[in-house]
């Protein structure tokens, strides 16, 4: 079981098929359903973020003690770290139905009233990607948490009439992968928030051993270690990474995912012993062996590996920045020694005068 909540290009032997490369942090529909089955449905089985999971104990153990629902949450961090899962968790714990919706699918006020109208006394309202709300929706929202009521305007012009709806009392849950998007208004209405960070390799190793079980598929520890360590510290990856090595195993294996199963699927789907995947390798590659290890502009260095410049600074830069193989400064980016190490390259001698880029931080 993994606190995984919400995924790259295959098809799972149990037929989920996924999109995008095997450790990025989204998703698919496909594979959300997939991952269904390996979310913990109780606090306590939620693995890692606990100073989060203390914290939201509390509130929740209060509210329920109170009789009353709890204060909305604002759950923020990178995606794939169970913000979702939290989410449902919420809900089961105070036995409550849990409605999901996510910021761009609400595009007119309209919209949210629909959902708000339709809530019954206690429920919990999910919103991902709060941030994305449409403004009319957002400045609703801000009604309904605080007074739970929404305004219907009724006709159009000079003969529109406003008419207050009592909502009953309800929680909202927001999750947002950007924080600092969110308006201070709207951050503001939320009674609880709750960052969550990347997980160590020990907490994933829970997670992998966890979801093996879910599977009923057997799993050696130091295969689940292998499989925790090149995980990019995200739970989403771990059990991704899992379904894959299952599949080498099954179809090339002895059925067993033993340390050789993982290492070899693990090949086979590009991912090193640092959690590197292909283009992580790549853009690496261009900035050493084409811009000397730079610093060379994000667009060129896009354009260097055949990708889309968004891409490169949403998918890859965030990981190789954390890990300490690439530095951004004024001038573009920078390969760090680590990443020559990595590529197993000599770095070039600095200049006279200057000082050579650090390496992780």
């Amino acid at each position: 079981m993994s606190p995984l909540g919400e995924a790259g290009g295959s098809v799972d032997a149990g037929g989920e098929e996924e999109s995008g490369p095997v450790t990025s942090p989204d998703s698919g529909a496909l594979e959300r359903a997939a991952e269904a089955a390996l979310r913990p449905r109780r606090l306590a089985e939620f693995v890692g973020q606990q100073v989060v999971r203390d914290q939201l104990s509390l509130v929740l153990e209060a509210a329920t003690a109170r009789g009353r629902p709890p204060e909305h949450v604002l759950l923020s961090g990178p995606p794939g770290l169970g913000k979702t899962t939290l989410a449902m968790i919420i809900a089961g714990e105070i036995g409550a139905a849990l409605r999901i919706t996510s910021g761009p699918a609400i595009q007119h006020a309209g919209d949210l009233a629909a959902i708000l109208s339709s809530l019954e006394e206690g429920e919990v309202l999910f919103i991902d990607e709060v941030h994305r709300l449409a403004r009319p929706a957002e400045e609703m929202l801000y009604i309904a948490m605080e007074d739970f009521r929404v305004d219907v305007v009724v006709g159009k012009g000079v003969g529109a009439t406003s008419i207050p709806l009592e909502l009953p009392p309800f929680t909202v849950v927001g999750a947002t992968t950007r924080a600092g998007l969110l308006p201070a208004p709207l951050r503001d209405r939320f009674g609880f928030v709750g960052h969550l960070d990347y997980y160590r390799a020990s907490e994933l190793h829970e997670v992998v051993t966890r979801s093996a079980l879910r599977l009923d598929v057997p799993l050696d520890p130091d295969a689940a270690a292998e499989i925790a360590e090149r995980s990019r510290g995200t739970p989403r990856i771990a059990n991704r990474l899992l379904r894959r090595v299952r599949d080498w195993a099954q179809v090339r294996g002895s059925g067993r995912l033993d340390l050789a199963a993982a290492r070899a699927a693990l090949e086979v789907y590009e991912v090193d012993p640092r959690g590197l995947d292909r283009l992580d390798r790549g853009v690496l590659a261009a900035l050493c062996t084409r811009f000397a290890g730079g610093p060379v502009g994000l667009s060129t260095l896009a354009v260097s590996v055949g990708e889309e410049t968004e891409t490169v600074e949403t998918m890859v830069e965030p990981y190789l920045v954390r890990e300490g193989f690439l530095t951004r400064t004024p001038r573009g980016r920078i390969a760090t020694p680590m990443a020559w190490e990595h590529l197993g390259l000599a770095p070039p001698e600095p200049a006279a005068g200057t000082t050579p880029p650090l390496g992780r931080f």
